[in-house]
């Protein structure tokens, strides 16, 4: 009798046990949580009401009125410090995705010689009043252009959203829930409509690891270390992808950092000439649906997604590299792709995604500003 009074005992020990690890997954890797966020505006040194504060040699704003999730600090400079960012080095980096095509010496270039203001650049690509189509639109301060297309004789079909902009706010970003942290997800045509955005993609999914830095409309959410390439908008409208062994969060806050994504790799090296040779896993490198960003100048860019595991054969990182080449680009980078792969146009998912699509922490759009 006190034997079995044992064995139950101990299978009751190891169900609780079980239910406990249940609960403990559940609530770190599947049920949405909030995270600490370092609660740091970077002021737009173009907007007139920026509110600047100077801190050393660095300037910037605390965030007056936090979105939900959103933890301000005064203490949020003294952890990035304390995560060895900065000049003075990285810390422990964690491996991650890899396979940059760039190099720290390489990103240390000046910047471009193009003084022209944004505002100034593409005057003949808008119109006084707004003028769309099935597959345009126009407005004073945007214009776009998507299209369907294919390569390699059909094999491959790509979206391609053709962009300028005359202020880079319009270049914007959303959260799922409005909310930065683990877990949370959304449709992307949920945040599409929630931004009122004219184009949407699915953005680096953030939300699925605690690596690297989250800078999002102005403000930054972390900056921890990573290998893998950060990809940043600037306010005056440049883009640069930087190995994260280079990423400088000083730097961002002085060069006005508007965006900044954690995925990548970089798809062209630092001329804007194509790459064939990637460190990455073959699983990565292979074919597969892909979504990415591309930069020409400031205030012109794209969007570009690529249907695979079905009619279409997905493309590789190579192939995808020489797509951003042979459109001319100077700068582009890959975001997460697979079945998060979605592209929205007028409120509507417009191509195929792997296995149905399926939902983000995060989307990348572009919406009218006042």
């Amino acid at each position: 009798m006190k034997k079995h009074s044992t064995w139950k005992k101990v299978l009751l020990d190891i169900l609780l046990t079980g239910v406990a690890l249940v609960v403990f997954a559940l609530f770190h890797h599947v049920l949405p949580r909030r995270q600490e966020s370092v609660g740091i505006v970077i002021p737009n040194p173009y907007s007139e009401a920026a509110v600047e504060e100077t801190a050393g040699n660095m300037s910037f704003a605390y965030l007056a009125a936090a979105g939900d999730g959103v933890s301000i600090t005064d203490t949020g400079l003294s952890r990035l410090s304390a995560a060895s960012w900065g000049r003075g080095g990285r810390g422990n980096v964690p491996t991650g995705k890899g396979g940059s095509a760039l190099t720290g010496e390489e990103t240390e270039e000046a910047a471009e010689a193009d003084d022209t203001p944004m505002r100034d650049k593409f005057s003949d690509r808008y119109t006084d009043t707004v003028e769309t189509t099935e597959t345009s639109y126009v407005s004073p301060n945007i214009s776009i252009t998507v299209s369907e297309e294919s390569l390699d004789e059909g094999r491959i079909t790509y979206y391609l959203a053709d962009i300028y902009l005359r202020d880079i706010t319009s270049f914007q970003t959303v959260l799922a829930g409005n909310t930065y942290g683990r877990g949370y997800r959304a449709e992307i045509t949920d945040m599409a409509g929630l931004a009122s955005a004219l184009v949407a993609v699915n953005g680096d999914y953030y939300g699925n690891t605690d690596e690297g830095v989250v800078i999002r409309n102005g403000v930054i959410y972390r900056a921890n270390p990573t290998d893998c390439d950060v990809c940043v908008l600037y306010y005056d409208g440049t883009m640069r992808v930087i190995p994260g062994s280079s990423f400088s969060v000083e730097d961002a806050i002085a060069d006005g950092a508007w965006q900044a994504w954690t995925f990548g790799p970089a798809l062209l090296d630092s001329e804007g000439n194509a790459v064939s040779n990637f460190a990455s896993t073959g699983r990565i490198i292979s074919a597969n649906p892909r979504t990415a960003i591309g930069y020409y100048e400031k205030g012109h860019y794209c969007l570009v997604v690529v249907d695979g595991r079905g009619d279409s054969a997905g493309i590789t990182l190579p192939e995808l590299s020489e797509l951003f080449a042979s459109l001319g680009c100077k700068a582009a980078y890959n975001l997460d792709g697979g079945n998060s792969s979605i592209m929205v146009w007028n409120d509507e998912v417009i191509n195929d995604p792997s296995g149905g699509g399926r939902q983000s922490s995060d989307a990348v759009l572009i919406a009218e500003v006042e």
